[in-house]
């Protein structure tokens, strides 16, 4: 038998150091090469930067120098659902684009963190703070967040100790779009609700259930339906996705258990949508047999002319990094809450036609 053959020892990668003995100078010169070329003549940068690279060798290893700084450049946009939601809904978008651009202008970067299941991404992210989107309140990631002790921003929850807090007024806006309803003489009225608590049931909304919200913003809502048409018979379906397919859906069901209904308050445009589509294949007219009314304004609600309530979602992303970066900057932690405002259009009309 032959003797096994010994495997040939991959070369070792040069380092900063090689470099330096390469050229003759100290390792400070070609690390400033990198981190300080104001610090070396052009020529000389130069020659230390080819002939790093005919060596083989790549540069710092980022991570080891952000642990050396004590800064990342990176900001994460914690959420608690899967990060396709992040671009399926159109208001998340429209907050995304305009968060990453505000950052941007500080030369910072963006990570999302989606963390449906669990909090471990949040624990171990190498980032300089945090900008939580819409968690469940008392949720272990919200805990684990705060347990980070970095700059934190929520958006769309209650204030906690040591962060800033950025929203919109929903419960005026609420109110003002069930109080149009029931100023049109509208007294059974569907309601299309986000998520209320991290597990979804299809059954009806009962008001135990209601009470025990675990979603801010959702909790705001129904609180603004019920003040805006105290007269009202309310019928509320929970929704599992903000997705056009799901308002569809839930509103076929919500229309077969109740026929007398005759509006629907949807807590989001997208749900809305599904909601037109659903009358459409009832043929039922939408504003003569049902009227439906949006909450965000997105738009391409102007297009579908529908009544909704707008909400200034770019705004509330500029002002989230703004509150972000002001606590990277050593200011004090702030809390905004952006207008609501009812956008009366096509898609409401008194009841009965």
């Amino acid at each position: 038998m032959s003797p096994a053959k010994s495997r040939p020892r991959a070369k070792a990668k040069p380092t900063l150091r090689d470099v330096a003995q390469a050229l003759g100078v100290s390792v400070a010169t070609v690390s400033n090469a990198y981190n300080r070329p104001d610090q070396l003549s052009a020529e000389l940068r130069d020659r230390i930067l080819t002939t790093a690279r005919d060596m083989g060798y790549p540069g710092p290893n980022p991570l080891a120098r952000s642990l050396r700084r004590g800064k990342t450049g990176v900001i994460a946009l914690v959420y608690d659902a899967p990060l396709e939601y992040a671009f399926a809904d159109p208001a998340a978008s429209l907050f995304l684009g305009s968060l990453a651009a505000t950052i941007q202008t500080q030369g910072l970067n963006l990570l999302l963190l989606a963390c449906p299941d669990s909090t471990q991404p949040v624990q171990t992210a190498s980032v300089d703070g945090f900008i939580v989107y819409c968690s469940a309140e008392q949720s272990d990631l919200l805990g684990s967040v705060l347990a980070r002790a970095l700059p934190t921003v929520l958006v769309e929850q209650r204030p906690q100790r040591g962060t800033s807090q950025v929203g919109i007024d929903d419960l005026a806006g609420a109110t003002q779009a069930a109080r149009h309803l029931a100023e049109l003489g509208h007294t059974h009225i569907g309601i299309l609700s986000l998520e209320i608590t991290r597990e979804y049931r299809p059954e009806p909304v009962t008001p135990e259930r209601e009470a025990g919200t675990r979603y801010l913003t959702t909790a705001r809502r129904f609180q603004g339906y019920r003040r805006g048409a105290p007269q009202a018979t309310f019928y509320p379906l929970e929704t599992a996705q903000n997705t056009p397919q799901e308002g569809e859906n839930r509103t076929l069901e919500l229309l077969a258990q109740s026929p007398q209904v005759s509006a629907i308050l949807c807590m989001s445009d997208v749900l809305a949508q599904g909601a037109l589509n659903a009358a459409r294949s009832l043929g039922r007219r939408v504003p003569q047999d049902l009227s439906i009314i949006g909450f965000d304004d997105l738009p391409s609600s102007e297009t579908l002319n529908l009544t909704s309530v707008w909400q200034p979602t770019a705004e509330k992303g500029r002002q989230a990094g703004q509150a972000l970066l002001g606590q990277l900057a050593g200011e004090a932690t702030t809390q905004v809450t952006l207008p609501t405002q009812l956008v009366m259009r096509g898609s409401t009309a008194p009841a009965g036609g």
